[in-house]
């Protein structure tokens, strides 16, 4: 495992927050040149650190304002259906984000959609042909209180 100082985690921050950000911009922001700033930069990537670079999409703008957790209980728990349950859900557009948890399901998948008629064609249409599903329970987002990916120790400008 990588070992990320205070100067690594200002570079994640500054990523984070602007994955176009300069080096050189980095540099001058922590008082360095841009040669070590590109080295942690590279170091972290090889390091598996920085998994990627990517844009933040608001789905709203894109038609999709309905979001839904579904907790997911599955009927059976040997490890092949785990690994089929987990293949055939990730084929599913609609699924953002699923988690294997621990507590009262099995699995939390992060949906979105454009509306309720569009979520009942997918559990209808597409959650409910896969196999093993015991039960399905939908919480769906009123509001999004906050959505920031970052690891809080990240950020040093935030805690200060």
């Amino acid at each position: 495992m990588s070992k990320i100082d205070d100067i690594d985690k200002q570079i994640l921050a500054f990523l984070h927050e602007d994955a176009y950000m300069s080096n050189k911009d980095m540099a001058q922001r922590l008082g360095m040149s841009p040669t070590p700033i590109h080295e942690r930069i590279k170091r972290m990537e090889k390091d598996g650190v920085i998994t990627g670079y990517k844009a933040t999409i608001n789905p709203n703008k894109l038609g999709k304002s309905l979001t839904v957790f579904c907790d997911i209980s599955l009927k059976e728990h040997a490890a092949e259906f785990l690994k089929q349950f987990e293949e055939d859900v990730m084929s599913l557009l609609e699924v953002q984000e699923c988690y294997c948890v621990s507590g009262h399901s099995d699995f939390l998948l992060k949906i979105v959609v454009a509306d309720m008629d569009e979520y009942r064609d997918f559990i209808l249409h597409k959650l409910a042909s896969i196999k093993n599903i015991g039960n399905a329970q939908s919480h769906f987002v009123m509001n999004q209180i906050q959505n920031e990916s970052i690891l809080p120790w990240l950020n040093q400008e935030k805690t200060r």
